[in-house]
């Protein structure tokens, strides 16, 4: 949903799921890995032009910085192509304690989904000063998110209508999340 209301909002050419690495910030609880990250990511664009996936991230050695990954893309793409990294409000406020904050303010426009936790005034007050362009756009409320359907899945509890069909086939179909009949699609 965040991908398609910035794909709409801001007039993107496309959006690209850029399943991590190795972040260095956080080690993913009952990650099932790299390929299977990727593959779930392709499973929820399937037949949708708006969307692509790259396994950039994947491919390098060593912890991911975004700072990395957007100088990769800006190498891959040319001098034509403006790139914009999308974040949430909570992404965006911690942007200054990122590796090389300024740098990625200058390889990319960011965009900030605008919720209710995290508004306008704040996430400007925290990147303000490190320059670069920061736009905003809108975010139906949802409360949903990769922590929640991990958790549900442990719980046996349904996904459906959490993630696209197809992801949650493949989960189930994995067992992943320590995921057994719990899962539903």
């Amino acid at each position: 949903m965040l991908a398609q209301e910035a794909h709409a909002q801001l007039d993107l050419d496309v959006v690209t799921f850029m399943p991590f690495g190795r972040p260095p910030h956080r080690e993913l609880e009952l990650d099932p890995g790299c390929d299977v990250r990727f593959e779930m990511c392709t499973c929820a664009i399937e037949g949708d032009e708006r969307f692509t996936a790259s396994r950039i991230e994947l491919n390098r050695d060593g912890l991911s910085y975004t700072v990395e990954t957007l100088q990769a893309l800006g190498e891959q793409h040319g001098d034509g192509v403006d790139l914009v990294l999308i974040l949430g409000g909570d992404q965006a406020v911690a942007l200054p304690a990122w590796h090389e904050p300024a740098e990625i303010l200058s390889l990319a426009t960011v965009a900030v989904a605008e919720r209710e936790e995290w508004r306008r005034s704040e996430v400007l007050d925290a990147v303000g000063g490190l320059g670069g362009e920061v736009t905003f756009f809108d975010m139906p409320r949802v409360d949903v998110s990769s922590s929640l359907v991990r958790r549900r899945v442990r719980e046996g509890k349904p996904i459906r209508y959490l993630v696209p069909d197809r992801v949650a086939g493949y989960i189930a179909s994995n067992s992943l999340y320590r995921a057994s009949a719990g899962v539903s699609s």
